[in-house]
């Protein structure tokens, strides 16, 4: 069909039509929102005079619950982690890191006298056949327009990297958190990591839901939060480009009503 004959109601009808097939309302909107940039375009062209998809009635999408980690929570998780495991579950608590960005981390880039790590490169896996140079493990440096981000980590955690640097003789360039023990070594594979340490320390805590290495990132931005950190401190933070990715994490733990009730009644009955 034509883009100058598809008018708004046969947009609406497509919508109403997905809804019944069965589409999830959050599929639905995915595919309205990348329908109407294409037609935003055209409109930008001037092949169509407006755009179809502006008034479109979407279904409704029900945002679930996050089920964030609890302090409590984390404590049994970590003192079932392997004991080699143990700083780099530290790191990703306290830093929030994604795993690419925590598999990457090198001693350079830790600052014990500023007490920060920085975060300049990822380690992207994927599969051999699909890689241009044949490797598994494509180290990446962060794109010139998303900058190098400086975290604030505490003075136990730098001590339990220097020890760790230590301990296996790492040049400020080997991999803090390599797939074995030994100075130079490879990255960590997540998938690896994942069936052989994580899940099992996870079903050995006695946890009862499931809890991925990758909560731990969500854990730290709530957790943030809870205590009293700023939005946008959290987002910088995290790495997000819009605060509406942080946001999300507001009041995910079971007592945000409670401290949030709690500040109203200070400042209400403050004399």
């Amino acid at each position: 069909m034509p883009l100058a004959r598809i008018m708004p109601s046969t947009v609406q009808e497509w919508v109403n039509r997905a809804t019944r097939s069965g589409l999830s309302p959050r599929s639905v909107a995915k595919y309205h929102v990348m329908l109407h940039s294409v037609f935003a375009r055209a409109v930008r062209d001037r092949l169509i005079a407006f755009n179809p998809c502006e008034d479109t009635e979407l279904p409704k999408v029900i945002v679930k619950r996050m089920r964030t980690l609890t302090p409590q929570e984390y404590s049994p998780v970590l003192a079932e982690i392997p004991d080699r495991f143990r700083p780099m579950v530290m790191t990703t608590i306290e830093t929030g890191l994604r795993w690419g960005e925590l598999v990457a981390l090198r001693p350079r880039h830790v600052d014990f006298l500023r007490r920060t790590i920085v975060v300049e490169e990822t380690i992207v896996e994927i599969p051999r056949k699909d890689s241009p140079t044949g490797e598994r493990m494509i180290v990446k440096p962060y794109p010139k327009d998303d900058e190098p981000r400086t975290l604030r980590v505490s003075q136990p955690l730098l001590e339990i990297l220097a020890a760790r640097i230590a301990a296996l003789s790492l040049s400020r360039d080997d991999l803090l958190f390599p797939s074995r023990e030994i100075a130079g070594g490879q990255p960590l594979s997540r998938a690896t990591f994942n069936t052989r340490h994580w899940r099992p320390a996870v079903q050995r805590s006695g946890i009862d839901f499931n809890v991925r290495m990758d909560d731990l990132r969500h854990a730290h931005a709530s957790w943030l939060l809870a205590g009293g950190a700023d939005l946008k401190t959290v987002m910088e933070r995290m790495g997000h480009s819009q605060i509406m990715t942080t946001q999300k994490y507001l009041h995910t733990l079971p007592d945000a009503d409670e401290k949030a009730l709690a500040a109203f009644e200070a400042v209400r009955d403050r004399r």
